[in-house]
């Protein structure tokens, strides 16, 4: 029985949405010639292979398709066989005209209904080998039991394997399913139906980060860094479309586009197109490495860090409304209330001030998400730039990891290189560096201004102009915020050294001052915030070792200062007494012996593990979150710290 043309090509357009197009090179590149065979046109076969997940772009198609040769041994009953392997139906049989009423129309619905598929499936939990091994969770996801009806994918069966839907972002309607093996293997699609749809994990907030990614285990490790909505795009080949669908559905939401390592510029591309950000994984992972990987490699507080250095196309003049205006998210702040979330800031005061010290206890905590001095700080990239002495540099940070654990502060980026400002090479250069080390949009430190600038002079206007002007090309160019380090002039009263236009230029201004002992840093200046904030700090010092000769080798670390008569006396929160109660428990009943440079008077300590569970057992957060429970620990452990009730060495705690 002779069909039309018009049927065979609907019966061979049917058949090609049945074969996964996600699958090796060799095959994909078979069944295009197969399609070919059967009389379909480039538009079609490409808008079947831009439904993989390795889809890489119409040119590859197309150039893929040109070359295309005859091959006896694949022709159009190839793509049919295909077909039938995938579980495709022919409806086709007996169909020999597509103009007569009476005749049966061509096919619509797909060879496998998904949601007849979805109802099957079962409630994925936490030990599927899948989530397991990435680290996730099963919410919203499903799995296909043993005991359900036979289906096969691609020649495999399925059963026990992870089932993720993609639905319609603006109906909820489900458009086809995704199936992840437990173990090893890769991810296939539910047969007759084409890649569509999306799946979030999360809530979509106007004003909030929305992070556009490719599968579901970059999710989950977007969800655990940054609790912000993340969407499942189903391959790079889709991002471009489903992050136009969230532009027009969450106009006020702020997409950003999370690129595998060698996919930079397609997401920067589809950034600017719908004027969201973007951010890389970093190029160490390895070809395709992705953010899950470097979940389980540096932890999520590195994703996190990562996902805070989002890149955004630049946009010269920007038109808003009232409405707009009042749209806008509040002031945003790295530590709360002391230093903004981008633009230009110092911290300064005289020699033998501790700015030094109080600055690497200030980067420390911003990098770890630590409070500092009880101000809630908000974890991004740092990169300090010590230029002044690697020696003592180094003897410092010793010291405070030796206060505050050997983990504190391993995220900070060092730069010790000779470096100037006025040098568009050196600017142009420090800034890709921190680009390609993945650590830009957080807070780059210039420690001193005087070493950054050589051979300038401060009190000149003019110089002055080209220091500020370069420190802003650097803020461009990085993101985040520049955060000078400064010496006052001879009147410590006057304030900063040199020429004024520096303190105008200003976001934000922290002075250190020191009256005989007594140490003090305080908000000079806050261009969104308030002015005045004061804290007193001390100068505690740590013996690190003896050097060559037996002498003692030391440095300090900063510590919260008590405060003068007058002064407030800080007051326990309710987590800081809580936490305060089960270290004093724990060093009754599971107390160890304290570490050798702990003071002489400490006859026992306790391990972090343990005070962190003994916490977590008495309540120190009402979620079930973990996330939430951890911070909670980290804000009153610290806090305990600060106010000098708790006492710390490798690791291992006290009631001071």
């Amino acid at each position: 029985m002779m069909r039309s043309p018009h049927i065979e090509l609907d019966r061979a357009r049917s058949a090609l949405s049945a074969v996964d197009p996600g699958c090796d090179r060799e095959s994909w590149v078979r069944v295009m010639t197969a399609a070919k065979a059967a009389g379909l046109d480039f538009d079609a076969v490409n808008e079947w292979s831009a439904g993989a997940g390795n889809y890489k772009g119409e040119k590859d198609v197309k150039a893929v398709w040109r070359g295309l040769k005859e091959s006896g041994g694949v022709t159009a009953g190839t793509l049919f066989h295909l077909a039938k392997e995938s579980g495709w139906r022919d409806d086709f049989i007996g169909v020999t005209t597509r103009d007569k009423p009476h005749q049966r129309e061509a096919p619509t619905r797909p060879a496998v209904d998904p949601v007849a598929v979805w109802n099957r499936c079962v409630s994925a939990d936490p030990g599927h080998g899948y989530i397991a091994r990435k680290n996730g969770f099963p919410e919203g996801l499903r799995v296909y039991p043993a005991h359900a009806e036979r289906l096969s994918i691609a020649g495999q069966d399925v059963a026990g394997w992870l089932v993720l839907p993609a639905v319609d972002l603006q109906t909820g309607d489900l458009k086809t399913l995704q199936f992840i093996p437990p173990g090893a293997g890769k991810k296939l699609n539910l047969p007759g139906c084409p890649v569509a749809g999306a799946f979030v994990v999360g809530s979509i907030e106007a004003g909030k980060p929305c992070y556009l990614v490719e599968g579901i285990g970059q999710a989950w490790a977007v969800s655990k860094a940054t609790g912000a909505a993340a969407v499942v795009s189903f391959g790079a080949g889709r991002m471009e479309a489903v992050a136009r669908e969230l532009r027009n559905l969450h106009p006020h939401a702020r997409p950003v586009l999370v690129a595998d390592v060698g996919k930079r510029e397609h997401c920067r591309k589809i950034a600017e197109a719908v004027g969201g950000g973007w951010v890389c994984a970093p190029d160490d992972l390895g070809n395709n490495g992705d953010i899950n990987d470097m979940e389980k490699r540096d932890g999520w507080q590195a994703v996190a860090q990562l996902l805070a250095a989002v890149e955004f196309p630049p946009v010269r003049f920007r038109l808003m409304t009232a409405g707009d205006l009042l749209r806008l998210p509040p002031v945003q702040w790295i530590v709360k209330g002391v230093l903004p979330l981008d633009g230009l800031a110092v911290l300064y005061g005289p020699s033998g001030s501790g700015k030094s010290f109080l600055v690497l206890d200030l980067l420390a905590c911003v990098v770890d998400g630590r409070e500092w001095f009880s101000r809630r700080v908000r974890p991004v990239p740092v990169t300090y730039c010590a230029l002044e002495g690697e020696a003592g540099l180094a003897q410092r940070m010793q010291a405070y990891q030796m206060r505050h654990g050997t983990a504190a502060g391993s995220l900070l980026r060092f730069m010790t290189c000779p470096f100037d400002l006025l040098t568009g090479d050196d600017v142009e250069g420090l800034a890709k560096a921190i680009g390609s080390a993945g650590v830009g949009g957080g807070v780059v430190v210039l420690d001193t201004l005087n070493r950054a600038a050589p051979g300038t002079d401060e009190n000149s206007s003019q110089d002055m102009g080209h220091i500020i002007a370069a420190c802003k090309r650097l803020q461009g160019l990085v993101g985040g915020l520049v955060l000078l380090v400064h010496h006052t002039g001879k009147d410590a009263t006057k304030g900063l050294r040199g020429h004024s236009s520096l303190y105008a230029a200003l976001d934000a201004a922290v002075e250190v001052t020191r009256s005989e002992d007594r140490r003090e840093w305080k908000v000079a200046k806050s261009k969104d915030g308030r002015d005045g904030d004061a804290e007193p700090f001390l100068l505690e010092q740590v013996t690190l070792g003896e050097d060559a000769d037996g002498e003692p080798v030391t440095s300090c670390v900063v510590v919260r200062g008590e405060p003068q008569q007058g002064e407030r006396v800080p007051k326990m929160t309710v987590t800081e007494r809580l936490a305060l109660n089960a270290l004093r428990k724990l060093e009754q009943s599971k107390g160890d012996a304290p570490p050798e440079d702990a003071p002489e008077w400490v006859h026992v300590a306790v391990k972090e593990d343990d005070w962190r569970a003994e916490c977590y057992a008495a309540g120190i957060s009402t979620g079930d979150d973990s996330s939430a429970k951890r911070k909670a620990f980290q804000r009153a452990r610290q806090g305990l710290m600060d106010k000098r009730m708790v006492g710390c060495r490798d690791d291992l705690y006290w009631i001071a």
